[in-house]
């Protein structure tokens, strides 16, 4: 249990810095009201209404041209720079602890046998007397 909710941690944390440092940009193109065309990794494409000549009706004929209805719209998220700390902006102490503590903890993890045995090349020395006995000490 306490390992997978570790895990689930880890996962978690790690994604947050992925997502906190991502940016991205979304480009929105609008005919009037309508949502056209989008895009999260190009331009978004524009309509093909394009403003056209027309005459006006009156007293004198000048051409005017009738105003563009659509609009581009661009979103851009922008995500964190400032994580990176390089290992030179630290002083000679902090230096000097940060790579002790790494050396600590990486041998803190390192496996040992659990069944070490030392001695099993060696016989015990051979027993003349006891002394135990001939003493009455006895441990409890």
């Amino acid at each position: 249990m306490k390992e997978s909710l570790r895990q689930i941690a880890s996962v978690t944390m790690a994604l947050l810095v992925l997502f906190s440092t991502m940016s991205f940009t979304v480009d929105m193109h609008y005919c009037g009201d309508h949502l056209v065309d989008f895009s999260f990794f190009e331009n978004a494409k524009n309509c093909t209404m394009q403003a056209s000549p027309s005459k006006a009706t009156g007293e004198t004929s000048v051409m005017e041209m009738e105003m563009d209805c659509c609009t581009d719209l661009e979103i851009v998220l922008e995500g964190q720079d400032d994580l990176k700390i390089s290992f030179d902006q630290l002083k000679v102490e902090q230096q000097i602890f940060v790579s002790t503590f790494l050396y600590a903890y990486v041998n803190l993890f390192e496996g040992s046998d659990k069944n070490l045995n030392s001695f099993k090349e060696y016989s015990p020395p051979p027993l003349i007397r006891d002394i135990q006995i001939l003493d009455q000490t006895f441990l409890i």
